[in-house]
């Protein structure tokens, strides 16, 4: 028979809150998540994400996206291929 134990973990409510949305979403409960992240550690021996804090350039970037600032939007992959080469 296996035992259990217990993991207790404070963190802020918009973050539960967002976190927990998208995990229904998946139909995942948070306890769910918590065993298959624990489990990937086990089994790869490491930390199963690739941790990077992002370059000023890129952090403002992914800002200005998060607020809707400067998109561009294109009709099509061809319009998006188009518009490197310009």
């Amino acid at each position: 028979m296996s035992h259990s134990a217990v993991i207790h973990a404070r963190i802020d409510s918009s973050t539960k809150e967002a976190t927990e949305r998208i995990l229904n979403s998946l139909g995942l409960t948070p306890t769910e998540a918590i065993r298959l992240f624990y489990r990937q550690i086990a089994m790869r021996g490491e930390f199963p994400l690739e941790l990077r804090v992002p370059n000023s350039l890129t952090a403002a970037t992914l800002s200005k996206a998060d607020r809707g600032e400067d998109l561009e939007r294109f009709a099509s992959v061809d319009d998006l291929y188009a518009s490197w080469d310009s």
